[in-house]
This record gives C-alpha cells, structure tokens and sequence, in this order.
C-alpha cells in the first residue's frame, strides 16, 4: 500500500478503511494484522467494487442481482421499436456485458446461467399479446461465431469458464504477483499451479480458479526449449 501511495500519488485514509476477518481468524491475529496495517475498523459491507462481498454456500442468492440487472435493461427496451441489428448491438454491448466482472471471478450456477441466456433469448425473438414468439434457430447455431454461420452471441456459461481459465493462465504466467503467492501459500504450498487441488473447505474464488484451470489444461502445449525447466 506505501508503494501504491508513493508511485500514485494519493493517501490511503486509515481512519475510512475497513477490514474483513474470516470466522477462524484469532482475536490475536486480528489484532496484530490490525496493527501492521493501521486499519482498526472491523466491516463488511454487502457489496464491493459491484459484486458481493461475502460469497456463501448458496451462489443463487448472492448473484441474484446480475439476473435482475439484465432483466431491468433488457425491460426497458423497446423492441418493438429495433431491427434485429439493433437488437444484436443491445444484446452484446449490454446485456453480456453485465455480468462479465462476476463471471472473471466467481463460477455462476448454471441455473442463473441458463436463465440469463433465456432472457436474451426471448428479447431476441420478442413477443406478441404477451406471448413468446417461437425460436426459428435453435441456440447452439445462434452463439457460434459469424463466419460460421451464427450470429456471435455468447453462452453465459462457456463464457464464465474461458474468463475462469484467462484468470488461471494469469496465475501461471505472473506467479510472482500478489494474488498468486497468497493463493499458492494458501492451496498447493509445496506443488505446481498445473498440479494444484480444491482441497478442503476452498473459497469460492479458489474453487472457480481450479475450474477454469481444468479448462485451461485441455490446450495447454509446454514449450520445451532448452529443457531446463521440463521434468522428464
């Protein structure tokens, strides 16, 4: 935090910040990271930087909100009133954007997932006197990309695991960064990202990186080179 002040220019104020213990963390060491930080408030607030701050077992309730964003836009178009192309531009632009910064770190229920793409399927169809129009094209031909045939829109859930794995292969590439050396002291101390388990009682963001990694294995190629760093 002194290097970000330093190299930004701005002051961190102690007395604003907050800090959020785990339910195992001591009273001893709450107080002493309390201490080496300077930051004495003890908070959670129910979201932060747009997405929930505290993650549980249900990941429905907690994600709920991205469901009801995308419902509230897509509520307040006028379809009636767009060509398809204008649709298609909505679609992209807004409605996958949404939940693009959750899915980059946490694994939606593929109920939610499947839910999002049925919103953005029935806009793109529309209705009439209350009533679903039918789907002419079924969806697996619409998410392919243009030049084979589809329209380019994106399954939710395809789209949550490929941010999942680009996480994992920053994880791979930058393991001197922060959040990797905390990951890897907390995960697989004494192993490889590559060879990295869930463990036992993972948090979400853990469990959600081990996924995209399992994703991110299937095109892995090692480039050997001189060998130095390859176990035969």
């Amino acid at each position: 935090m002194n290097i970000y002040c330093r190299a930004s220019g701005q002051q961190i104020n102690m007395d604003k910040s907050s800090i959020h213990f785990a339910k195992g963390v001591s009273n001893r060491t709450r107080e002493e990271i309390k201490n080496i930080l300077n930051v004495q408030n003890e908070s959670l607030s129910e979201k932060y930087l747009g997405m929930p701050s505290d993650v549980g077992a249900s990941t429905n309730g907690a994600f709920k909100y991205l469901k009801d964003r995308i419902w509230k836009r897509i509520q307040g178009w006028i379809e009636n009133c767009l060509s398809a192309g204008g649709k298609e531009v909505l679609i992209k632009a807004v409605a996958h954007a949404i939940p693009t910064y959750s899915m980059s770190c946490f694994k939606l229920p593929r109920g939610l997932c499947e839910h999002i793409n049925g919103i953005v399927r029935s806009f793109w169809w529309g209705s009439k006197d209350g009533k679903r129009k039918p789907c002419w094209v079924a969806w697996d031909d619409m998410i392919r990309p243009k030049r084979w045939g589809g329209l380019g829109f994106r399954d939710i859930e395809l789209f949550n695991l490929a941010l999942l794995a680009r996480q994992a292969w920053q994880i791979l590439n930058e393991s001197a960064s922060l959040s990797a050396r905390v990951l890897k002291a907390v995960y697989y101390p004494d192993r490889d990202f590559l060879d990295a388990e869930v463990g036992s009682s993972p948090s979400r963001v853990w469990r959600a990186i081990v996924e995209g990694k399992e994703v991110l294995t299937q095109g892995l190629i090692r480039r050997i080179g001189t060998g130095e760093k390859t176990n035969i």
